[in-house]
């Protein structure tokens, strides 16, 4: 599987807006925390560009911090089982000035194999992304069209692992291998003391499709409450994590799509 088509359905599941590609570097701050005016049930609204005047500061960083809270989540992954969790994620369009809204829960399990993760995107329109790791298969359903589309991730399983696993059981030495790591300060997002992580993809070819990534992650339980991706044509998502349940048990059930008895299945080559 290319790493540009990886990514572009990752997009899809996780909060990861890898999917558009340009050369205008990125209007929007990275970090930012503006969200676009959200429609009652999904949808598209339009909204102004965010501007690094849209947010405050966040309080800085010592120089231990970083250290400090890449070292807390490689405590905390070495207990990692499961995750759990609603999200809302906003993919803004800076060619038309837009913003897809979109909501649904994620799921996240450890196994001898690896990370399996499993997305249900419920609005607007109803997605399903499942990747298991045993299998190294990525499997997009969209009921619309009653279609599946499966895709090997052959010798791109640990990217995409790692994109799927990102702010959810990865540990501190994974985002230091596969990323240059700033820490920015500390937020408050929904009553957590959050640690702001500005990343940089060392990969050239990962950097081609998203060229910087924000974490806000509580480092005690090392989940990221708040992610931002952001796409070298400008375009960017930002996903809100809420509701979020570590190492309870997540049923079988959540990791198999629901199709039917008509669905058809196509394999791209």
């Amino acid at each position: 599987m290319k790493v540009r088509l990886l990514v572009s359905i990752l997009s899809l599941a996780v909060p990861l807006s890898l999917a558009a590609q340009g050369a205008a570097p990125p209007s929007p701050s990275p970090g930012t925390g503006a969200k676009a005016p959200a429609a009652p049930s999904g949808g598209t609204v339009k909204v102004p560009a965010a501007t690094p005047a849209n947010r405050p500061s966040p309080p800085q960083a010592g120089a231990g911090d970083l250290k400090a809270v890449l070292a807390q989540m490689n405590a905390a992954a070495a207990h990692f089982k499961s995750a759990q969790a609603d999200f809302e994620w906003d993919q803004y369009q800076k060619v038309v000035n837009e913003t897809d809204v979109q909501s649904g829960e994620i799921y996240f399990r450890r196994s001898g194999s690896g990370t399996d993760a499993a997305v249900r995107v419920a609005k607007p329109d109803a997605k399903e992304v499942v990747f298991s790791a045993k299998e190294g298969r990525l499997s997009l359903y969209q009921p619309k069209i009653d279609q599946v589309t499966e895709y090997q991730a052959g010798g791109n399983k640990t990217l995409v692992e790692s994109f799927m696993s990102l702010g959810f059981g990865a540990s501190g030495d994974d985002l230091l291998k596969n990323y240059d790591i700033k820490m920015d300060g500390w937020e408050n997002v929904d009553g957590t003391r959050t640690a702001r992580l500005d990343m940089v993809p060392k990969s050239e070819k990962v950097r081609a499709s998203v060229n910087r990534v924000v974490l806000w992650i509580d480092p005690e339980r090392n989940v990221s409450l708040k992610q931002q991706f952001f796409e070298p044509a400008g375009d960017y998502r930002l996903t809100h994590y809420t509701n979020i349940r570590l190492n309870t048990r997540v049923p079988d059930s959540a990791f198999r799509l629901k199709t039917t008895s008509k669905t058809r299945v196509v394999r791209p080559q």
